[in-house]
């Protein structure tokens, strides 16, 4: 049997997005009025109804483009959202283990051998590697913002260079937290511990799914393939996306 899993979560107002999410509604009966009619002029009283929302592209799960990194992606311009490929957003997934990383601290190379191995699988071009964290625990508490492990530069690089067009994380971002970075370095003066997995990009072109959820749900490591096509807007770097597993259970 053939079963679909929600690696998602739902766009909504909450204290895990650093951003605003404002949601007005068109109700049904107000609806009518826009139109240039009246609730009664419809059946059962009601016309339909729309919301208009007010976010950024890095609101809810999403995916950033190489556009978002730099301008400039292994030497040529860097792609938007809607210049992805399809190819590149639906393949074989593969769930790295990496529970055990303190919040704060860099997912290494070392954790992605370990966590690949304990996986029992070997990378392979095209794979969708899903960092699982077990950060959305937090998922609409403040915390979600700060308590979670990322991904070191090297890390991207190992990842990327193996033919991993898509990393995904079940945690805010796929860097460390901002504040962690921000404060290392004010203490320093080192810039190559802000953001070395999303500048990575500017070196070799991959995508991030940042926001995933319910990696637990999935009943193995690897042999499932996930779908994670991003909403297609003109020019921008990021785009909301819906990112399912497609698990057979017979496999």
């Amino acid at each position: 049997m053939t079963r679909l899993i929600d690696l998602s979560v739902a766009t909504r107002s909450t204290p895990s997005e650093a951003t605003p999410v404002v949601i007005e509604l068109l109700d049904h009966r107000t609806g009518a009025t826009v139109l240039g009619l009246g609730p009664d002029d419809f059946p059962g009283g009601m016309a339909i109804s729309n919301e208009t929302v007010t976010l950024t592209t890095h609101t809810g799960t999403h995916m950033d483009a190489p556009l978002h990194y730099g301008p400039i992606s292994g030497g040529t311009p860097a792609k938007s959202i809607d210049q992805v490929p399809l190819e590149w957003c639906m393949g074989r997934g593969v769930r790295l283990d990496v529970r055990h990383v303190p919040p704060g601290d860099g997912i290494t190379v070392d954790h992605l051998i370990d966590a690949t191995a304990a996986a029992r699988c070997e990378l392979r071009h095209g794979d969708i590697v899903l960092l699982w964290t077990g950060a959305d625990a937090l998922w609409g508490s403040a915390d979600y913002l700060t308590s979670f492990p990322g991904l070191t530069g090297k890390g991207t690089a190992f990842l990327v260079e193996q033919g991993i067009r898509v990393i995904g994380i079940d945690a805010w971002g796929l860097d460390r937290p901002a504040a962690t970075m921000i404060g290392e370095y004010q203490r320093t003066g080192d810039k190559e511990v802000l953001w070395p997995a999303h500048i990575y990009g500017r070196t070799n072109e991959y995508l991030q799914l940042e926001k995933l959820a319910n990696l637990g749900a999935l009943p193995r490591a690897t042999d499932f393939t996930i779908c994670c096509f991003p909403v297609s807007i003109a020019g921008a770097g990021a785009g909301w996306t819906r990112v399912v597993a497609v698990v057979d259970d017979e496999a």
